[in-house]
């Protein structure tokens, strides 16, 4: 039995309506594939082979310098030697799969799930509307007898180009699921990608497979297959190769049953002195019994069926109320409301499992959520909704059509709040962030506007998101600053600086704004405008005032590479800044305060282009 404790001692007030999120799962067997060698690889062909860095070349198609060493996988086709694919030895059937990839100009390759399954690798930078042949996408399925034109079909595009240039990292989270077949060898379930993540932005959902896509290594389908990358359309590179297998059989819930108890319960009780209002028999978990009323307490009994041993995690939602978890008589977590999370280990075998859920806002609606995942297991929904919705207001999204300049509060990396940030968005599907405390540029990012949520839900906290692929430019700090020296420290706050914010105007309709202040006796008019097709930033600043020993930090970062003509990488080949013909012979690239930094002498009309 459960020990009498408070449902909502840990729990601020009763306001229990939270943001859906799902919880990690701690317990799931990933791996790295290793590429110090090709020795995970089936007859690696000579296009093939492990180096210690690659870099594309943005004037040049098809051009990959790389360097000595390894943990990056590289091809390197040529004319006489066209390459081709390469497999894994390993056979995988449900799968995720985390990899990362840099393309050069205008190469083209592919990763196969089940060597059957293709989700495309192109350079897409600059494509505005993205087709199912673009990078990210499901590639199309193909059949030689249909009229020409009509030969390509059920190919998925991506949701967004969340593409970045040539030469960039980029990262492709997978999870898949193999199709089903019975005893006979007879296919009853398609295979699927249950998710596509590309740069950290979600571009496939779900997504039923209804056969092999083009160039699939056989006709048939079948339960395991190895992963293949596709090696001849052009030199592309690989690195943090993780694999997540889901191979073992799942855990099942059996003779689950319920007692509705009504009424308001802050606490847990001692069943033996109440009487349920109801009982009965559930295939799976739910708060959708009917009798169950506005305010109850639903206590809920069965065996959990575990077939491998080994760490479990579970993740529950427990809307407009508390609940807590007992497996085997122990807490799994304590008694809590809105999302919560616990783990334990189990041995094989069936374990007693009691689950109590106590709702007392008598205004949301009843929802119970669960899900347990553990080794070799897929996260597996217990209950008869997931986490996706289960909680929470509907998104507030902003339209950049009809806002396209937000003012809000903004959340960088590190806990750091923008309390002037001004996001403005472009019809190229560009945006940017600029922080008007110190007149600089802070994040762009690429695909949807904003999220407006937090901002405007409820009493809400003043803050928006951005929804696309996202780069952060470093932490909030001037532009421009006056030194004695070039080895003085950059100015980290506005002690003495003079700073003044005059305002920023639209300058056109397509959005580009033209900020203006003053700093260290400078009057600075900074304008930002998109690049056309949408391949990254230009900013032009037009400088008034004594420039003698003042200087334009362009970027800082823990790294940046001197590419020649102009031209820097910066990061971890995050992006690149183009600087302007008229200022490529004068920039100083500097140590400081443990990372690097790009400064310019101050010039009347000066500019670069990001590039990512």
């Amino acid at each position: 039995m459960i020990q009498l404790k408070p449902f909502f001692s840990n729990v601020p007030g009763i306001l229990l309506l939270v943001f859906s999120f799902i919880l990690p799962y701690p317990g799931l067997a990933q791996y790295a594939v290793s590429l110090d060698d090709l020795d995970a690889f089936e007859k690696p062909g000579k296009t093939w082979r492990v180096a210690g860095d690659a870099i594309a070349d943005l004037s040049e198609q098809g051009r990959l310098t790389v360097s000595n060493g390894n943990g990056v996988l590289v091809n390197l086709p040529t004319e006489k030697n066209k390459g081709q694919d390469l497999y894994t030895k390993e056979s995988y059937g449900d799968l995720d799969v985390e990899v990362e990839y840099l393309v050069a100009k205008g190469s083209n390759s592919g990763i196969y799930l089940q060597g059957m399954y293709e989700i495309q690798i192109l350079d897409s930078w600059g494509v505005k509307i993205p087709r199912a042949g673009d990078n990210g996408g499901i590639y199309e399925r193909w059949d030689d007898s249909k009229p020409e034109g009509q030969k390509g079909y059920q190919g998925y595009a991506p949701r967004q180009n969340a593409s970045r240039a040539p030469g960039l990292w980029q990262k492709l989270k997978v999870s898949f699921q193999a199709p089903r077949f019975d005893e006979n060898g007879e296919k009853i379930e398609n295979a699927r990608m249950l998710s596509v993540e590309l740069n950290g932005v979600i571009i496939h959902e779900d997504v039923e497979l209804f056969g092999p896509t083009r160039g699939a290594m056989a006709n048939q389908e079948m339960s395991r297959g190895p992963i293949r990358i596709q090696g001849d359309h052009g030199a592309v590179a690989f690195r943090n190769l993780q694999l997540t297998p889901f191979d073992n059989a799942a855990p099942e819930l059996k003779g689950l049953t319920y007692d509705i108890y009504k009424g308001r319960f802050e606490a847990l009780p001692d069943f033996s002195l109440l009487k349920s209002e109801k009982s009965g028999e559930l295939e799976s978990l739910t708060a959708s019994i009917s009798g169950s009323g506005d305010q109850f307490l639903i206590r809920y009994r069965g065996q959990l069926d575990i077939q491998e041993e080994g760490s479990y995690s579970f993740n529950f939602s427990f809307p407009g109320g508390a609940g807590v978890l007992s497996i085997g008589g122990e807490q799994v977590f304590r008694p809590s409301g809105g999302n919560v999370a616990g783990e334990v280990s189990l041995t094989r075998g069936l374990h007693p499992l009691e689950l109590v859920y106590s709702k007392v806002q008598d205004w949301v609606d009843p929802l119970l959520t669960a899900e347990i995942a553990g080794p070799g297991i897929r996260p597996l929904l217990l209950s008869d909704r997931s986490f996706v919705g289960s909680s929470g207001p509907d998104p507030i999204l902003i339209d950049p059509n009809e806002r396209p300049v937000l003012r809000s509060f903004m959340d960088l990396p590190g806990g750091y709040r923008m309390t002037h940030a001004v996001s403005v968005a472009s019809p190229d599907n560009v945006h940017y962030t600029y922080d008007m405390d110190y007149g600089n540029l802070i994040q762009i990012w690429k695909g949807e506007f904003l999220n407006a949520t937090p901002m405007w839900y409820s009493r809400g906290d003043g803050s928006s998101r951005p929804m696309g692929t996202l780069l952060y430019l470093g932490s909030p700090a001037f532009s421009l600053a006056q030194l004695s020296s070039t080895e003085q420290a950059w100015p980290t706050d506005t002690l003495g600086s003079g700073y003044k914010v005059n305002g920023y105007r639209v300058l056109s309709e397509e959005h580009e704004l033209q900020f203006s202040y003053e700093v260290f006796g400078v009057a600075v008019e900074d304008k930002l405008e998109v690049v056309s097709g949408g391949k990254g930033l230009k900013r032009i600043l037009n400088l008034g005032g004594s420039l003698e020993n003042r200087y334009v930090r362009v970027i800082a970062s823990e790294k940046i590479e001197n590419l020649g003509n102009g031209l820097y990488l910066v990061g971890d080949k995050a992006y690149y800044i183009q600087l302007a013909e008229e200022i490529q012979s004068v920039p100083i690239l500097r140590d400081s305060n443990g990372q690097k930094e790009l400064l310019v002498p101050a010039r009347k009309n000066m500019d670069y282009v990001l590039w990512f």
